[in-house]
């Protein structure tokens, strides 16, 4: 199968996959400090243990899109983290997402592609 992996960093691996879960998530395989996260439907997700980083968490550069179908249905799950308002809406690059951010600062729009 041809696809693509994010490497994701972690201070807390603990609190990452709990985040993760939230959004479907689930550990495949746990190495101690690296663990292979996916839904079963086509998302992976690697976390790499890294203690002290980033140093400020509005410093992470990083960010990952996870498209699905029923993005409200995300959402609803994770409703308390999303951080911008008006929640799902509709984008000017024709996209219906929300954004929300992992406990080391990590971006994560989750949406599809609207039309």
């Amino acid at each position: 199968m041809h696809h693509a992996v994010a490497i994701v960093p972690s201070n807390d691996l603990d609190a990452s996959e709990a985040f993760y879960r939230r959004l479907g998530f689930m550990v495949a395989s746990d190495y101690g400090h690296y663990r292979i996260l996916e839904d079963g439907r086509g998302w992976h997700l690697h976390l790499t243990h890294s203690p002290g980083w980033p140093k400020h968490i509005e410093d992470n550069p990083f960010g990952l899109y996870l498209y699905v179908d029923d993005v409200d249905a995300v959402a609803e799950g994770v409703r308390d983290l999303i951080i911008e308002e008006g929640a799902s809406h509709a984008k000017p690059l024709g996209t219906y997402e929300f954004a929300v951010s992992d406990p080391s600062g990590t971006l994560v729009r989750i949406g599809r592609v609207m039309g």
